[in-house]
C-alpha cells in the first residue's frame, strides 16, 4: 500500500497563498518588534501566522491518497437463465435433427471442468437467476440479476450471462449494464434460442362472465393467438364438467389473433367450470396452452324493474308486456296518466306512488318514459333519488323520451348529469318524418351485447338492416363525453354529425341507456316477439349485471374488473341496508379476503359521500391466482355475505417466444464485452483471460473538508482569541 499527500495547485493560487503568507509574516514580525519582543506577543503572532498558513493550505485542497490491491481474488460470475422460457424446444442438434430445449443446450456450459482455464486467475462462480415474483420461474428480471451479482462480489472481474434475452419484469437491463461499465466490468453474453417464432396455437383468454341465468343465453368471449405461417379453419370446443359440449367453427389468422364469442345456454343452476379447447396442430411446440378454463355461477333470476310513464303509448305497452312475460323479471309500473284521478289500481303490478327509499333500492332497472318535472309527475326530490339509485346502488336507468317533450324538464334536475345526449332546445317535440328512418350500428354497437339480436355477427347485421323503421325520433344533437354510441340515425345529420339514437353511459356504479325512438315495438313485424323481447331482456340484464354479482338479503357486493388478473387493482363496492331495510349511510363494513394460499386480509370499506345511499367502497390488489373467498359483514347488520372472486394468473413467461438477441447485444456493447454463441465458450475464456490487470483501488482522505481539520482551525482561533484577551490587546 502506497500513500502520499497531494494538493490541488495552480500558479494563481500558489502566488496568492505565498503573498498572503509573506505579508502576514512581515506584519507579525513588525508587531512583535513593537512589543519589544514580548514572549506572549511573539506566541500570539506565531499563532496568527499558523492560522493563515492553515487557511491557505485549505484553499489548496490537501488530500491523503492511498493505493492498494484488493485482498480477495478476482471473481468471474457465470449467470444462467432458469426461467420457463428456457423450456422452449427450438435448438436443432446432431445429424438426426434432434430438437433440444434451451435449458438442455445451456447445461453443458455449466460444467466446471470447462472453465479450468480461468480458475488459475479468478474465482468462477455459477449463479442461476429468473425473477423475484412469487413463482420465480414465471418471469425474467435481467436487471436485478446483473445488479445483485455486482453487489455480491467486491472484486468482480467479468460477467458471463447465458440467456435468451427475453426479460419481462423489472427495470431495463441497460441500467445494470451502465453500472458495470462505470466499474470497468465487461459482460460477455451467450445467446441461446431461436430469433424466429415457433409454430404454436394458444388460447390466451376465456372471459366468461362471473354469473349467468338459467335458461338464458350467455356470451363467452375468447381469444386465440396463432404463430402458424398460414390461415387455417378448425373447430373449438366449449364444454362443461357435466359433459355438455358446444362446437364452434373458427378461422384462425396466420401470425395473428382471433377474438370471437360462443353463445351457451345453461340448463341448470350451480357453479360450473367452462373449458375452451382448440385441437393441436402438427409441429406445434406447446400443446399445454391449447385450452383455458373459467368458473361461472348459474342462478335462477328475478330482476325487479320499474317503468315510469305518463301516457300509455304503444312503446310503453309493448315494453311492459315484454318484461312481464319474461319469467326472470318482476315488473312494477307507475303511470302518471293525466286523464286519471289517481295513480295505481287496475291490473296487478301498478303502484300508487313513487317508491320509498327502501322500496326503490330493490329495483335493478328503472325505465323513465315520456315524463318530466311537472305537477302530477316527478318531483325534484324523486329525481334526486333516481340519481342516487344509479350512482350508489349500481342500478340501471333507461331514458325513453316521447313526442310530448317532457324529458326537457329533467335537464334542470339532478338527472341532467346522467343524461347521455345533448338535446336540441328548439325541437322539444322531437323530429317526425313521412318516410321511415332506420338505425345504423356503430363499430361499438356491432360488438355490444345489447344489440346482439342473433348469435353470429353476419346474421345480426342482416337483422338490423331489415328491422322496421320509425317515423319519430328525439332531437339529440350529439352524445356527451364519456358515453358510448351504439346506433345512429342512418340519414339524419345534425351540426355534430349523425343523430345518436342508442347511447350508453356509466354513472357512478350503475349504467344509463338512452333510446332515441319510440318504435322498438315495430320490430315484432313478421317475427312476433323474437327480437323485441330479446332486446329489452338483454337491456335489463346488462344494466343489472354489476349489482347482482353477489347479493344477499340485505347486502350486495360487486367488483371491477369482473375477472381480474394477479397484480390488478380490484375495486370493491358494497351496498348495505340497516336492520330496518333503509340504505345504511354510515357504519362499519368489513370484507375479509382469503387468498388461495390461506393468507387473509381485512379490508375496511369506506362510506361514500354524505348523501350516498348505502354505498361503501375500497380496493385491494390480489397477488396470487386462483379462487379468493370474500366474506362481508357489518356491525349495523346481523347478516353476512360470502362470495368468491376468480383471479387469473399473469402469464409473463411463455415457452415458444422468440429469443431477443438484441437485448444481449446491447448489454455486451455497453459493458465493452461481446455476444457469442454457445459453441464459442473457448473464445469467452480467452477474452476474459486477456483482460488487463485492474487498476489498484484508491482511497482518498479529503483533509481540507474533514471535520477534524475544521475543528483544528476553530481550536486555533479559540486559543488566539483567548490569548489576545489575556494579553489585553482586545
Amino acid at each position: 500500500m502506497n500513500g502520499e499527500l497531494t494538493f490541488v495547485w495552480s500558479p494563481a493560487t500558489t502566488v496568492f497563498s505565498g503573498v498572503i503568507i509573506l505579508v502576514t509574516a512581515a506584519l507579525c514580525i513588525w508587531a512583535w518588534k513593537r512589543s519589544r519582543y514580548s514572549r506572549g506577543i511573539g506566541f500570539l503572532e506565531a499563532l496568527r501566522l499558523l492560522l493563515v498558513i492553515c487557511i491557505m493550505l485549505t484553499l489548496s485542497q490537501p488530500e491523503w491518497r492511498e493505493e492498494y490491491l484488493p485482498e480477495q481474488r478476482p471473481t468471474v460470475a457465470v449467470l444462467w437463465d432458469q426461467s420457463r422460457s428456457m423450456e422452449t424446444q427450438d435448438h436443432v442438434a446432431g445429424d438426426d435433427a434432434t430438437m433440444l430445449t434451451r435449458a438442455e443446450v445451456v447445461k453443458p456450459l455449466l460444467d466446471e471442468s470447462k472453465w479450468v482455464g480461468l480458475k488459475e486467475m479468478a474465482e468462477v462462480v455459477f449463479e442461476p437467476f429468473s425473477s423475484s415474483s412469487s413463482n420465480p420461474r414465471d418471469a425474467t428480471d435481467l436487471n436485478s440479476a446483473l445488479k445483485a451479482t455486482q453487489e455480491r462480489h467486491a472484486n468482480l472481474r467479468g460477467v458471463v450471462l447465458i440467456s435468451d434475452g427475453d426479460w419481462n419484469m423489472g427495470s431495463p437491463p441497460i441500467r445494470a449494464a451502465s453500472r458495470l461499465r462505470s466499474q470497468g466490468v465487461p459482460a460477455f453474453t451467450i445467446a441461446v434460442g431461436s430469433e424466429s417464432q415457433l409454430p404454436d396455437i394458444e388460447v390466451v383468454s376465456l372471459d366468461a362472465p362471473t354469473f349467468g341465468v338459467e335458461g338464458k343465453p350467455v356470451r363467452v368471449p375468447f381469444t386465440i393467438d396463432s404463430a402458424l405461417p398460414r390461415d387455417y379453419e378448425t373447430t373449438v370446443s366449449l364444454r362443461t364438467e357435466s359433459g355438455e359440449e358446444i362446437l364452434y367453427n373458427v378461422k384462425v389468422p396466420a401470425m395473428g389473433r382471433l377474438q370471437d364469442t360462443i353463445t351457451w345456454r345453461p340448463k341448470s343452476t350451480g357453479d360450473i367450470t367452462l373449458t375452451l379447447s382448440i385441437p393441436p396442430q402438427r409441429n406445434e411446440i406447446d400443446k399445454k396452452n391449447n385450452e383455458q378454463s373459467a368458473r361461472i355461477s348459474i342462478r335462477s333470476e328475478e330482476l325487479k324493474v320499474l317503468i315510469i310513464e305518463s301516457f300509455p303509448r304503444w312503446e310503453y305497452r309493448y315494453l311492459r308486456n315484454a318484461l312481464e312475460r319474461d319469467p326472470g323479471v318482476s315488473v312494477n309500473c307507475l303511470l302518471f296518466h293525466p286523464q286519471l284521478k289517481k295513480t295505481g289500481g287496475g291490473r296487478p303490478g301498478y303502484i300508487e306512488h313513487f317508491p320509498s327509499d327502501a322500496e326503490l333500492t330493490a329495483y335493478d332497472v328503472v325505465f323513465v318514459g315520456d315524463v318530466g318535472l311537472a305537477p302530477g309527475q316527478l318531483t325534484d326530490k324523486e329525481c334526486e333519488k333516481l340519481q342516487r339509485l344509479v350512482r350508489d346502488q349500481a342500478s340501471g336507468l333507461v331514458f325513453l323520451p316521447g313526442f310530448r317533450g317532457n324529458h326537457y324538464s329533467l335537464l334542470g334536475t339532478s338527472l341532467a348529469d346522467m343524461y347521455p345526449v345533448a338535446l336540441d332546445p328548439l325541437k322539444r317535440r322531437g323530429v317526425g318524418s313521412r318516410l321511415p328512418g332506420r338505425m345504423e350500428l356503430t363499430e361499438a354497437g356491432r360488438k355490444s351485447l345489447l344489440t346482439k339480436l342473433e348469435d353470429d355477427d353476419d346474421s345480426n347485421s342482416r337483422v338490423w338492416e331489415a328491422l322496421p323503421g320509425f317515423q319519430w325520433h328525439a332531437a339529440a344533437m350529439r352524445a356527451k363525453a364519456g358515453t358510448e354510441t351504439l346506433a345512429t340515425h342512418r340519414s339524419s345529420i345534425g351540426p355534430f354529425g349523425r343523430t345518436p339514437l342508442l347511447v350508453t353511459k356509466t354513472y357512478g356504479t350503475g349504467k344509463v341507456l338512452f333510446m332515441g325512438t319510440d318504435s322498438a315495438w315495430r320490430w315484432r313485424q313478421g317475427v312476433e316477439d323474437k327480437y323485441h323481447y330479446r332486446f329489452w331482456g338483454q337491456v335489463a340484464r346488462w344494466m343489472a349485471y354489476q349489482r347482482n354479482m353477489s347479493e344477499g338479503q340485505s347486502m350486495r357486493l360487486f367488483h371491477t374488473p369482473d375477472r381480474p388478473k394477479s397484480g390488478d387493482v380490484v375495486s370493491l363496492n358494497a351496498n348495505v341496508s340497516s336492520a330496518f331495510g333503509e340504505p345504511l349511510r354510515d357504519g362499519t363494513v368489513v370484507v375479509q379476503v382469503a387468498a388461495p394460499s390461506g393468507m387473509t386480509e381485512s379490508i375496511r370499506m369506506l362510506p361514500g359521500e354524505e348523501e350516498s345511499w348505502g354505498l361503501f367502497s375500497n380496493s385491494f390488489t390480489p397477488r396470487e391466482s386462483g379462487e379468493y373467498i370474500l366474506v362481508m359483514s357489518s356491525s349495523e347488520n346481523p347478516s353476512t355475505l360470502t362470495t368468491t372472486l376468480s383471479v387469473q394468473g399473469m402469464d409473463l413467461e411463455k415457452p415458444g417466444q422468440p429469443a431477443r438477441f438484441e437485448v444481449l447485444q446491447e448489454i455486451s456493447t455497453i459493458t465493452r464485452g461481446k455476444m457469442l454463441l454457445t459453441t464459442q465458450l473457448d473464445t469467452i475464456i480467452k477474452e476474459i483471460g486477456a483482460l488487463p490487470e485492474p487498476d489498484p483501488l484508491e482511497r482518498r482522505l479529503r483533509i481540507w473538508c474533514h471535520p477534524l481539520w475544521g475543528g483544528w482551525i476553530l481550536l486555533l482561533f479559540g486559543i488566539f482569541w483567548t490569548g489576545r484577551k489575556i494579553a489585553g490587546t482586545i
